[in-house]
């Protein structure tokens, strides 16, 4: 029967606590003598923990204890950061093999000096001759060549269907040619002029068209204006108008119906035959220069087409020129010149033109017979070279930009990885300060860009110089190693201190490296396709391309740019690439570049520190600048901040005017004292501003434990966030062992430990290197520091069986809680928040903890949050319920069930008829009783204690027991449960600041 069981589980209770009682003096001195001893050993760790963290740790134990932490978290990573090491290497690697396979196309007999077989012994044997003779265009610039060719000197004559004629864009010139003759190749050419002295320009124009060609006379080819349409290389080894399909033109002012004759031209021991066309020349007078710059413009292109028309023979302005006085300004045909480079294309042919019009004036002055003679055009000698082209030189620019940018994500990532995983605020929370953090992070991301860009050009230049014969990667052996140097240091610093910056804009690790590499491959293309447009543009204003140097991607890439220039030229003219001396000349930007990245360097650091404290400590610039121009930061109370004229409660009234009196007294027993705090945020999208905490007065003393209960969205994790810094009060504030916590955060964090909600662990750290790293942080160091550990581990049951040096990346979510916990007591922090520490943990393990727990409070004040019941009531000294932003009760457990729950919960089960019996039996037990629940005939009331006794209940449930069926029933105390649920159904919302 259920009432006989709880008599005789009543009478056994009563016999164990009579028991009890007997021994009691027995227990009270064995208990002292444990206490005792207990608590000496509590003294003696104490003491060693006071010894060891000697006030909040210095500068360098900080930076100490980050080094250490970072050098086992990236030995850990060694392979990863193998690889990004030797990514230059791989990329070195893939350039040797593009250079060999380019060079074994250039080592090909058709780009070889060509050679042939000849008996020059008439003995019948064939011997290989080579020679300039024997080879094409393609060939010719590896021959030796100890005496070049003498070639005659020709103009830039426009093939016949790109001569100028008349066409829509150049209707306003009428005496064009019209361009019917376009389809018959008949079209002249043309030359332009102007000048101040019209007449005198018309004589010199008759003379430079000769009637008639004399190539009888003995002055050979030189008084017969030659031309060709040919394309011009680079060098003028070979006359490619004489070894092209393309006619060799003589220019007449009328061509005769038999105008077509051959010439040779010497070439070694050869000779090369070439035939000669007539062309048709006129000239035509201009008013202007303007207007003649207006008609090549106009003529210049043709809508969308990319081939050059109507072009001229030349043009000339002769300016104030007469008799006595020779002032020309030429016009040259540039079809084939490209200033894209240092190195142009095609060779200009306009020496002929100089010569023809100033013969042509000398001619006039003196007499048809007065000639000045140009003979030939002749190159430089030169001995047999091999045909090379610097890959690296020429991708330079671009390939080595992306390079060297790959580094950037690499950095962001690693910055926004702490960020996102709230790991920064975890380590300033246990006394990080942002120097020391600063200070390592930069130095580790110097570190490995100095060894990956090391690795760069050491690698690079020994291919370089190792297998020369297999690839030129000139770009890093001609230029002075000194430069370079300087350089990528400034640079990567530019780089790294950029990151610090960015990395404020991003908190999550997929999206900052989506971006990262979007920012390196795109800088390349932009680089490469608009910035060095502006670059090689002689008429870009230089003070724009400094503006445009501002955005470090294209700083990067002008000096690569330049570098590659000087690489390309160097090992092409065998000179060498960029020195010092070279910063000095006028297409040399890599000064420029230097200056620029180094202001920035310093603009963008000390700007990422400023916005760094800005965001990781909530507060505006103006209290960011207001902490650091403090001359000492305040440590002692300040004047309450509030008034208290409208108390909710008289238990509310009585707390504040308690903190108030501690304020006021400057009382540092109390470890915490939260005067007046509240937590405002504002509203958004239309929505009302939502108050979190709602003036929060508490004071908690050192030794106690206070646990905060409440449902979701109550407030208490905003309270705990101001208390540890992430979040700034919107009014009032709180005292940590007397230290403000609006303006003394940093002297907090040295004496206070966190246990967040969720575990902020390295993946790749051990809990043993955790523990060593947190321990360091509070100033242990030596024997202190490895005995904390352990005793930690142990405390934690994670010492045993290897757990302890296994990574945290393996351990399970209960694993990982009581990691947090010991991370939380390491270093004897004064004041510890736990936010739910034991969430997730087996009931085994959780009562370990809660031993842990127990212990630790004896020497510092922890504030508990908790959903659990039990856990509160087992670890807390003091509860308090926080509902709606505001504390409705505080006591410990027991006060609070006396206070709310003065009453008893009787429970009946039967069959549906007896329902109405089993409310007339509460009713006469009590006729205040209060029916809670009722379903399928099991019924519960709440009775209050003082109207009934216990004996009674039992009477009468004996009684109803004849009457009708009881199939259960139970009488049961309030529990702190019923006390929490009681408090956060009667609290009403408040709709205005208490």
């Amino acid at each position: 029967m259920m009432h006989m069981e709880g008599i005789h589980i009543t009478v056994q209770a009563k016999s164990i606590l009579s028991k009890i009682l007997l021994l009691a003096p027995v227990l009270n001195l064995i208990n002292g003598v444990r206490s005792e001893r207990e608590r000496e050993r509590e003294r003696e760790r104490g003491a060693s923990m006071a010894d060891s963290t000697d006030g909040s740790s210095s500068f360098w134990t900080q930076a100490n204890a980050l080094f250490r932490k970072n050098l086992t978290f990236q030995r850990r990573n060694f392979k990863t950061n193998l690889r990004l090491v030797l990514f230059p290497v791989f990329l070195c690697l893939l350039l040797v093999s593009l250079q060999y396979l380019v060079n074994i196309e250039l080592d090909k007999p058709s780009l070889k000096c060509g050679c042939t077989c000849i008996d020059q012994d008439g003995d019948g044997e064939c011997e290989r001759v080579c020679g300039i003779e024997y080879s094409d265009l393609d060939q010719v610039a590896t021959c030796s060549i100890p005496s070049p060719p003498e070639w005659p000197p020709l103009l830039q004559v426009p093939a016949p269907q790109y001569r100028a004629v008349r066409t829509d864009r150049l209707l306003s010139f009428g005496d064009l040619p019209n361009d019917s003759c376009t389809s018959t190749g008949s079209c002249p050419t043309t030359v332009l002029m102007t000048g101040n002295n019209q007449s005198l320009g018309e004589n010199l124009a008759r003379n430079m068209f000769p009637g008639s060609s004399n190539f009888n006379s003995s002055n050979g080819l030189a008084d017969v204006v030659l031309g060709s349409a040919s394309e011009t290389p680079v060098s003028n080894i070979l006359e490619p108008a004489f070894f092209s399909s393309l006619p060799v033109y003589y220019v007449q002012s009328q061509c005769q119906a038999n105008s077509t004759f051959s010439i040779s031209v010497p070439v070694g021991s050869t000779k090369v035959e070439k035939e000669i066309r007539c062309v048709q020349g006129q000239h035509l007078w201009r008013n202007r220069s303007s207007d003649i710059n207006n008609e090549l413009y106009a003529g210049y292109k043709s809508g969308n087409s990319e081939k050059k028309i109507n072009e001229i023979l030349a043009g000339y302005d002769f300016m104030n020129s007469n008799v006595s006085n020779y002032n020309v300004i030429v016009w040259y045909n540039s079809t084939y010149k490209n200033d894209s480079g240092n190195i142009p294309l095609g060779l200009v042919r306009v020496p002929r033109s100089i010569n023809w019009v100033s013969n042509v004036f000398l001619q006039l002055l003196l007499g048809p017979s007065t000639q000045m003679l140009f003979d030939f055009v002749k190159e430089m000698p030169k001995p047999e070279t091999k045909l090379r082209l610097d890959f690296s030189s020429l991708l330079g620019p671009l390939f080595f930009t992306w390079v060297i940018l790959q580094l950037f994500p690499i950095i962001l990532t690693a910055l926004v990885y702490e960020k996102q995983r709230n790991l920064r605020i975890m380590m300033k929370m246990h006394g990080l300060g942002d120097g020391p953090y600063l200070m390592i992070s930069y130095a580790y991301f110097l570190a490995i860009s100095l060894v990956y860009i090391f690795c760069f050009v050491v690698f690079g230049s020994v291919i370089a110089n190792a297998l020369h014969f297999i690839a030129g990667l000139k770009f890093f052996t001609l230029n002075d190693y000194s430069i370079q140097f300087v350089f990528y240091f400034i640079y990567i610093n530019l780089q790294i201190s950029l990151a610090f910056l960015v990395a404020a804009l991003f908190s999550n690790v997929k999206t900052a490296a989506v971006v990262g590499y979007i920012i390196v491959f795109a800088t390349g293309l932009v680089g490469v396709g608009f910035f060095q447009f502006f670059l090689e543009a002689a008429s870009f204003p230089k003070h724009w391309i400094v503006v445009m140097d501002l955005y470090p991607g294209f700083s990067l890439y002008r000096g690569l740019y330049d570098f590659s220039q000087y690489a390309f030229t160097g090992n092409y003219m065998g000179t060498s690439g960029m020195r010092w001396g070279d910063l000095t000349d006028d297409h040399n930007g890599m000064g420029h570049v230097l200056i620029t990245m180094i202001v920035e360097w310093v603009v963008v650091f000390f700007t990422a520190y400023y916005i760094d404290q800005v965001l990781t400590s909530g507060s505006g610039a103006r209290n960011f600048f207001w902490h650091n121009l403090k001359s000492k930061p305040s440590s002692s109370f300040r004047k309450p901040s509030s008034s208290f004229k409208k108390p909710s409660l008289q238990r509310k009234g009585s707390k504040r005017v308690r903190v108030e009196q501690l304020v006021v007294e400057q009382d540092t027993s109390h470890a915490v004292v939260c005067d007046n705090l509240k937590k405002v945020y504002p509203g958004r999208d239309g929505n009302p501003e939502k108050i979190a905490v709602r003036g929060l007065s508490l004071a908690l003393s050192q030794g106690e434990c206070f646990g905060m209960l409440g449902p979701n969205g109550a407030g208490k994790t905003s309270f705990i966030n101001m208390m540890i810094g992430l979040l700034k009060p919107s009014s009032g504030t709180a005292y940590v062992r007397g230290l403000d916590i609006t303006s003394d955060m940093d002297g907090i964090y040295a004496n206070m430990g966190v246990c967040p909600q969720h575990d902020l662990l390295w993946e790749s750290l051990t809990g043993r290197e955790h523990l060593l790293f947190y321990g360091r942080l509070k100033n242990l160091k030596g024997t202190a520091l490895t005995q904390a550990v352990e005793e930690s581990l142990k405390s934690v049951n994670l010492f045993n069986g290897g757990v302890a040096d296994k990574q945290s990346g393996k351990y399970s979510g209960g694993m990982k809680r009581r990691l947090s916990v010991a991370i939380s007591l390491i270093g004897d922090p004064k004041v510890v928040y736990m936010d739910e520490p034991s969430t997730g943990l087996d009931p085994a393990s959780r009562n370990n903890l809660w031993n842990v727990v127990k212990r630790a409070k004896q020497n510092r004040a922890i504030i508990l949050t908790t959903h659990s019941m039990e856990e509160a009531e087992h670890l807390c000294d003091r509860l308090g319920i926080f509902v709606d932003g505001s504390l409705q009760c505080v006591g410990n457990p027991n006060e609070l069930k006396g206070r709310y729950g003065g009453s008893y919960v009787f429970t009946m089960t039967t069959s549906s008829n007896h329902e109405a019996n089993v409310e007339n039996l509460v009713k006469g037990l009590s006729p205040d009783a209060k029916k809670i629940y009722e379903i399928s005939g099991t019924q519960k009331f709440e009775m209050p204690k003082e109207a009934i006794k216990i004996a009674d209940v039992f009477r009468a449930v004996e009684n109803a027991k004849s009457r009708f069926d009881v199939q259960a029933w139970g009488l049961a105390d309030t529990t702190l449960e019923d006390v929490f649920i009681k408090v956060a159904q009667e609290a009403q919302p408040l709709d205005v600041l208490s």
